[in-house]
């Protein structure tokens, strides 16, 4: 199982994109990219994309007719909210399809030409978010489908483990345990009717699987590569003058000043673009978010049946996972872009004449542009931002905790 999951992973891996290589293959493998020269095969995904879309508004349905039963309603909300935050990201990057590449190709330009440096500080500073990248990358993907696979193997381990769930499945008492509750117009407690519905839900649940992981190891990647190059950017400043050893000539002072200005000015368009393509999809899934963990932690805490409560949890720690990892990386970009003016006045600026300190004010006035990603226009996505939503979906959990008591 190890050599194949690490086989796979050595397939994701592109040398000549090494920062974003792998997440534009995942991309490409669920159909966010889409191929532009293949129609059929754009086709292909576009049915994909109509039959997970179709399936979501079963999670729906069946909520709908389920909602007098409160476990019920806790089991398919989540999964039904979840699904929904996916159908944005999808649209989304279909939609925005220009502007995603553009960026992508920004990142793997400026990525080539970087690692063509001989300064060790910014070799090491590079190498270290690259495997940062990396990391979060394949760590999400093994999180995501260990998820998915515990979601797919209950039905058969509670039916394996549970000699009363088979007792009252066989009086009638108990409804066969589903992988994800949706509505499907088949007779459930049939042999025939099970599997059709076990394979017509499993499907769906390992392709929106691939949604979820290709589209938020993609962001969490861009926002990596923006603190990655901001770190670059203020180690550029640092040796504008060269060193005391080494001291640059006038010329070149004047032509690193005017590549430094450049690549911060390029970094805050492409920043701007990537926070556009983002921040409708992060507004969605903040808005809703504190629901759906109040709804999960609701859920673990009344559930009653052992295994049930060990797939909330898992689930519950997937969603935490996902939000802390956009809120941190943002955190990051945000921190080390307000440390970024300090670069130039670490240089040895102090040796140089009265003209050229004078452009050190000039660049400084352009590295003070914080960067920062939001949810719409109403917050940044920061660690603030991730500890106010678990305050409030804590709060939502007690107030619903005291009503179900009253």
């Amino acid at each position: 199982m190890k050599s194949f999951i690490q086989k796979l992973f050595n397939v994701l891996e592109d040398p000549n994109q090494p920062f974003v290589g792998r997440n534009i293959k995942l991309l490409k493998i669920f159909g966010l990219l889409l191929p532009e020269n293949n129609k059929k095969l754009k086709l292909i995904y576009f049915i994909f994309h109509a039959y997970v879309l179709m399936f979501i508004v079963t999670q729906w349905m069946e909520l709908f007719t389920s909602r007098s039963e409160i476990i019920m309603i806790l089991r398919n909300v989540k999964y039904a909210i979840f699904a929904s935050v996916n159908v944005t990201k999808v649209s989304t990057c279909i939609l925005w399809q220009k502007d995603w590449k553009f960026i992508l190709d920004f990142i793997t330009k400026v990525d080539e030409e970087r690692r063509t440096t001989k300064d060790k500080v910014s070799k090491d500073i590079l190498q270290k978010y690259t495997f940062q990248s990396k990391v979060v990358t394949y760590l999400y993907f093994y999180l995501t489908y260990c998820t998915i696979a515990m979601m797919i193997i209950q039905p058969t381990v509670q039916f394996s483990l549970s000699s009363s769930y088979r007792e009252k499945l066989k009086s009638g008492k108990e409804k066969p345990l589903e992988v994800v509750n949706s509505w499907l117009p088949v007779d459930k407690r049939t042999s025939s009717g099970y599997i059709i519905m076990i394979i017509c839900q499993m499907l769906p649940l390992i392709y929106s699987g691939g949604w979820i992981t290709s589209y938020d190891t993609n962001a969490i990647a861009v926002m990596t590569f923006v603190c990655c190059e901001l770190e670059l950017l203020r180690r550029d400043c640092q040796i504008l003058f060269g060193t005391i050893k080494e001291p640059a000539s006038n010329e070149e002072a004047k032509a690193k000043l005017a590549k430094c200005h450049k690549r911060h000015n390029d970094l805050v368009i492409c920043s701007q673009l990537f926070d556009s393509c983002l921040s409708s999809v992060m507004l969605v899934y903040v808005v809703i978010c504190s629901c759906m963990l109040c709804a999960t932690a609701y859920q673990f805490m009344i559930e009653n049946e052992p295994l049930q409560k060990i797939i909330t949890a898992v689930y519950l720690i997937f969603a935490v996972s996902q939000l802390f990892l956009y809120c941190w990386h943002s955190n990051e970009a945000y921190y080390i872009s307000k440390d970024l003016m300090l670069g130039p006045y670490e240089s040895l600026w102090w040796m140089r004449r009265l003209s050229e300190q004078k452009n050190i004010h000039i660049l400084t006035n352009q590295l003070d542009k914080i960067i920062v990603f939001s949810a719409g226009p109403f917050s940044s996505i920061t660690v603030t931002t991730f500890i106010n939503i678990l305050k409030g979906a804590y709060s939502y959990y007690t107030l619903l905790s005291q009503s179900q008591e009253n």
